[in-house]
């Protein structure tokens, strides 16, 4: 949370504000400005990517509900790593719900929490994406004022 305030902080910072700064108060600025850009995009990548896996499970679910019971398959113990296995119960499926944890569900309720979470992982793209938005423009104007300010100090040739 502390690095949402400090985001939100940077935010309320108005051009004729960075105008008033001086040259390594803007270097400062522009660099922790950057640096909060690229944590996002870290972000964005990393609910993207989740996203993704979400978006499988769903559909390895709906795949696995139009198997019968006794089908002969392979199971994943890994991303690279499958072993031989027989289908139980095409009915119920264990779903991982964070640090090693599985519960038993139905498939509709296997398919409605991969939905629930797919659905909040979108809020939350769509919310950073915003941010990092403002984040950006942010950091250009520091970036177009920091030049400004490093040309105007240089020695005219």
């Amino acid at each position: 949370m502390a690095s949402a305030k400090g985001i939100e902080a940077a935010n309320t910072i108005r051009v004729s504000d960075m105008e008033k700064m001086s040259v390594d108060q803007l270097r400062v600025l522009k660099e922790q400005s950057d640096l909060e850009v690229n944590l996002l995009q870290d972000s964005l990548n990393k609910i993207r990517t989740a996203a993704t896996r979400l978006e499988i499970a769903s559909t390895a679910l709906h795949d696995l509900s139009l198997h019968p019971q006794g089908k002969k398959m392979l199971v994943p113990l890994t991303a690279s790593l499958y072993v031989p296995g027989i289908l139980d119960d095409a009915k119920k499926v264990l779903v991982d719900v964070g640090t090693g944890y599985f519960i038993e569900k139905t498939m509709a309720e296997g398919k409605d929490y991969c939905e629930r979470k797919i659905n909040l992982l979108k809020s939350n793209f769509e919310e950073l994406v915003e941010m990092t938005s403002k984040k950006k423009s942010v950091a250009d104007d520091l970036g177009l004022i920091l030049h400004a300010k490093l040309r105007q100090s240089s020695p005219s040739s």
